[in-house]
């Protein structure tokens, strides 16, 4: 069920508030181009800065206009347990097909407190993709850790943001060929299939939704020629998206392509003109716009 391409989906805003219509357009706009999957309030949801009730609206509007076309994997990270389980219960509530659980931040738990925290989250009853980012969260669950945990029922698989993709073939041996690996670095995503790995959380398809689709398409097809092409065509993007966080080269690019409003929350600020320059050039060489 989880594989492919599924965007990190941005949360549109207007005038500081959630843009539901936009939201939904969003997810309408993301099925008609290919999208496999959709991934609500994650940190390029901008979860960070939204509060509880605005991290649950965004859930339940995208599973509501998904309406199970697509997998809806929601974010329900905290570095608080009971929080995390909260959210992970609400997500499973209205009808998420999986949960986002991002290893707790800057309490720097260790590999039993790691494996504490997902084994209470296995016990919502919702499937549970791990979301291992030391560069954030300043933590990195092993690979043996991961093994661990992957016996547990509702531990299906791993976002992995290392950029290690050797990490693919270790978790291969510790969890078995089965555990679904995805990638959350969209610039190795090619080198991470090789390596069995099943798709990508993406900041980039949020930009260019149908040819992340058909790169993952080409990679679950064996097709690495058609995918390397793709490559050479988004790899510009996938850097020019980066030069500042994340979201905010996304909503940028976005905001060209008329889907969204060009509006972040603080403490995150929008793009500024060299990075603009930077994915105005990106977005002419992947053919988004002329």
């Amino acid at each position: 069920m989880f594989k492919g391409s599924m965007p990190a989906l941005i949360t549109p805003m207007s005038n500081g508030l959630v843009d539901d219509k936009g939201l939904k357009q969003l997810v309408e706009w993301h099925i008609a181009e290919g999208t496999h999957g959709l991934v609500p309030v994650g940190t390029t949801g901008e979860s960070p800065t939204l509060s509880h009730d605005e991290h649950q609206h965004v859930i339940r509007v995208v599973v509501e206009t998904a309406a199970g076309r697509v997998p809806v994997i929601a974010g329900a990270g905290s570095n608080n347990t009971a929080e995390a389980i909260s959210l992970l219960q609400f997500a499973k509530d209205v009808g998420a097909d999986a949960g986002l659980v991002v290893t707790p931040y800057y309490n720097k738990p260790t590999q039993a407190g790691l494996i504490a925290h997902y084994t209470a989250l296995n016990e919502v009853g919702l499937p549970i993709i791990i979301y291992n980012i030391p560069g954030r969260s300043v933590i990195d669950m092993t690979p043996a850790t991961m093994g661990e945990l992957s016996k547990l029922p509702n531990i299906v698989g791993v976002k992995d943001a290392t950029g290690d993709i050797a990490r693919v073939s270790l978790q291969r041996i510790t969890c078995d060929a089965d555990f679904i690996q995805l990638t959350g670095e969209d610039a190795s995503a090619l080198g991470h299939a090789a390596h069995g790995g099943k798709g990508c959380i993406s900041v980039t398809a949020n930009v260019a939704p149908r040819l992340c689709a058909e790169f993952q398409d080409a990679l679950m097809a064996g097709n690495f020629p058609r995918a390397l092409e793709l490559q050479d065509r988004l790899m510009p993007l996938h850097n020019a998206i980066f030069m500042e966080p994340g979201l905010c080269g996304a909503k940028y690019g976005l905001s060209k392509l008329g889907h969204c409003n060009n509006e972040v929350r603080l403490p995150m600020t929008t793009v500024g003109s060299n990075t603009q320059a930077a994915i105005d050039a990106a977005m002419r060489h992947a053919g988004l716009i002329n």
